[in-house]
C-alpha cells in the first residue's frame, strides 16, 4: 500500500492530541458528577421551601392590588403577600414609580420583568451546559482509551484492553448519568421559572392597572 508523505506524522500527532485529552476529560467528568449531585440536592431543597400559590390566592391577591385605594395600601398588600421576595422587589419598584407617566412606568415594568427573565436564564445555563456536554465527554472518555486498548489486543496484551474497557465504561456511565440528572433538573426548574414569570407578569399588570386609575 502506498503511503502518503507525512501521513504517519499527522496520524501520530492526532493520536498524541487524542490521548492527551483523556485526563482532562476524566477530570471534567468528575467535576460534572459532583456538580450534578449538589444541583440535585439544591433542587430538592428548593422544592421543600418553594412557595406554591393556589389559584384562589392569586385571584384574591390580584383583586386586592387592582382595588387598593392608595400607594401605601399597595405596598402593604405586596409586603404581606406570600410571593417570592424577588417578586416583591419588582412590584415595589413599580409602585415607587407611581409618579412616572403611564408610558414610562410601563417601560420600567417591562425592563424589570426582562431583568428577572435574564437572571432566570443565567441560572439555567450551567445545567443546560451539563446536559449537553456531560454525555459528549462520556463518549470521548469511551473512545479515547479504546484505541490503545485495541492496539494492545493485537499484540496479545489482554490486561491493557481490559483496563481500557473499564475506563470506557466508567466514563460513559458518569457522562450519561450526569447529563440525565442535569436534564431532569433543567426541566423542573424551567417549569418553575415559567410559573414564576407568569405570576410576576400577572401581578405587575394588576399593579399597573391600579396606578393608571
Amino acid at each position: 500500500m502506498v503511503s502518503i508523505p507525512g501521513s504517519e506524522l499527522l496520524t501520530a500527532a492526532l493520536n498524541v492530541v487524542s490521548q492527551s485529552l483523556q485526563i482532562p476529560v476524566i477530570i471534567f467528568l468528575l467535576i460534572f458528577a459532583v456538580f450534578a449531585v449538589f444541583a440535585f440536592g439544591g433542587l430538592i431543597s428548593d422544592y421543600n421551601n418553594r412557595k406554591k400559590l393556589t389559584r384562589d390566592y392569586k385571584e384574591n391577591l390580584v383583586y386586592s392590588l387592582v382595588n387598593a385605594s392608595s400607594v401605601d395600601e399597595l405596598k402593604k398588600i405586596v409586603n404581606k403577600s406570600e410571593i417570592f421576595e424577588s417578586q416583591k422587589d419588582v412590584l415595589l419598584k413599580i409602585i415607587n414609580a407611581h409618579s412616572f407617566s403611564s408610558d414610562s412606568r410601563d417601560a420600567w415594568a417591562l425592563n424589570l420583568i426582562e431583568e428577572e427573565e435574564v437572571s432566570m436564564a443565567k441560572s439555567l445555563e450551567k445545567i443546560d451546559i451539563l446536559t449537553r456536554i456531560g454525555p459528549t465527554l462520556g463518549l470521548m472518555g469511551t473512545l479515547i482509551p479504546m484505541g490503545p486498548g485495541l492496539a494492545a489486543l493485537g499484540s496479545g496484551d489482554v490486561s491493557t484492553l481490559a483496563s481500557a474497557i473499564i475506563i470506557a465504561f466508567d466514563t460513559t456511565v458518569v457522562g450519561i448519568g450526569s447529563g440525565a440528572v442535569a436534564y431532569v433538573i433543567s426541566k423542573v426548574r424551567r417549569r418553575w421559572y415559567e410559573e414564576y414569570s407568569s405570576n410576576l407578569q400577572l401581578l405587575v399588570n394588576a399593579v399597573l392597572e391600579n396606578l393608571k386609575n
